[in-house]
């Protein structure tokens, strides 16, 4: 049984940097978590951020996390991806569900850095590093790409013929 690695967020938890929950609703979702199948992280906050916290943008040119009131916040990010990857590492993770465009979470788009609510395409520092060890990271917009590739391995055997 495959377990998937999921943003705190989309459960309910405030961990976000306002503070607003954002539940992600979907039957399958429920049914994964009664299922005991999703790991659930903030990687911000297991990286040391609090709840609230000033928004923060990835700058990808400096390769560097600010804040809005311009601290640099790339360590806590940083350690925060790091107990994201420690997490698929130890629970045996190959799939991960988290936040669009959060500078964390991102998988396709991310803010670009200019606080002005204009999003780039990009990833977040966490799903940079997941997709570098493997790990297929998908976002509450491809939901469903994800259930059926968990829905398709466990209907088939694939069998490697080499």
């Amino acid at each position: 049984m495959h377990k998937i690695l999921i943003s705190a967020c989309f459960l309910g938890e405030n961990v976000r940097y306002n503070a607003v929950v954002k539940t992600l609703q979907h039957d399958t979702l429920n049914k994964w978590r009664k299922e005991s199948r999703l790991i659930m992280v903030c990687p911000e906050v297991v990286g040391g951020l609090t709840t609230p916290r000033a928004p923060a943008e990835y700058i990808q040119q400096q390769n560097k996390i600010i804040t809005s009131t311009g601290d640099d916040v790339t360590n806590a990010f940083n350690l925060g991806a790091q107990q994201a990857l420690s997490l698929c590492q130890k629970h045996q993770i190959n799939f991960a569900l988290l936040k669009e465009s959060s500078p964390s979470c991102g998988s396709n788009t991310i803010y670009d850095g200019s606080f002005t609510q204009t999003k780039i395409a990009g990833e977040g520092l966490t799903t940079q590093l997941l997709r570098t060890n493997n790990i297929r990271v998908y976002s509450e917009n491809n939901l469903s790409e994800l259930i059926d590739i968990i829905n398709y391995s466990k209907t088939y055997t694939i069998v490697d013929e080499n």
